[in-house]
């Protein structure tokens, strides 16, 4: 076992890391600071992978119902693990998301990772921003780690899967959004890892998925399944719809994949699962 590096959070995301590094994992409840400092003192790692989080339990729009599990694990905690590691002198890697932006498709380029064009219109979204504000300074001088996610695509059945919901839903928006695909995302928490990256980067593949595209492709295996498509602006819901920059991870020297280039393999994979 990897008894350098241990993952704070047992969901989608920290089991899938927690498999592929083979190293400890914690659920434990941090509600204080003596939690998480008793936690690095226990396991004395050398890496901390933050995947605690709060997204609701059906949507982002729960988190309303539940303001202080919201805040406590999307933004107390990641503030209170960065103090234990500086103080312990280990790395915190934290996993934040994309969906602190909104974007303008009509004038704007795909989002970097210097912008502070916040979303505020959700109360998931200003929970993860609060974090990455103070995050953000911190690693400038500090050994912290930002990956900011986006929708996660994988290629195994899940219920946090983005293809799952899609099959779920029958009616689909079609509007290019950036999506995280989950082994390539795992390749690049390792790449990040290794050269020892440190602020924020913006972990998502190349380009926009539109869901179209993606049902298209499972339709060709599975051509019982329908879907309609809807206009977005009909729903009435407040949802970041964005695109994130993959400049300063190419930069970093980690091939970044097309999401369209993976979207047959995906599916393939998916429905051997």
């Amino acid at each position: 076992m990897n008894k350098n590096i241990l993952i704070l959070g047992k969901g989608f995301i920290g089991r899938r890391l927690q498999k592929e590094f083979n190293c400890n994992i914690s659920g434990s409840i941090i509600n204080r600071f003596n939690d998480a400092d008793r936690l690095v003192k226990r396991y004395k790692p050398k890496i901390i992978i933050n995947c605690i989080g709060s997204i609701g339990r059906r949507n982002v729009d729960d988190c309303e119902f539940d303001k202080d599990s919201t805040l406590l694990a999307n933004s107390f905690i990641p503030v209170m693990l960065a103090e234990a590691a500086l103080r312990n002198n280990i790395k915190l890697v934290h996993i934040s998301s994309g969906c602190i932006f909104n974007f303008d498709y009509k004038k704007d380029r795909p989002i970097n990772e210097d912008s502070e064009d916040y979303f505020f219109k959700l109360f998931y979204s200003r929970s993860k921003i609060y974090s990455e504000r103070v995050l953000q300074p911190l690693a400038k001088k500090y050994n912290i780690l930002i990956v900011r996610t986006r929708i996660p695509l994988l290629n195994a059945k899940h219920p946090k899967n983005v293809l799952d919901k899609l099959i779920k839903y029958k009616k689909i928006i079609d509007i290019p959004n950036s999506v995280t695909y989950i082994p390539d995302f795992i390749q690049a928490i390792k790449h990040l890892i290794k050269i020892d990256a440190r602020g924020i980067y913006n972990v998502v593949n190349k380009g926009g998925l539109r869901y179209p595209l993606l049902m298209k492709i499972y339709q060709k295996y599975i051509p019982e399944f329908k879907y309609t498509i809807v206009d977005y602006r009909n729903l009435g819901l407040v949802r970041t719809n964005l695109l994130l920059s993959v400049r300063k991870l190419e930069r970093s020297g980690f091939k970044v994949r097309n999401i369209n280039s993976v979207l047959e393999e995906c599916v393939k994979e998916y429905l051997k699962s």
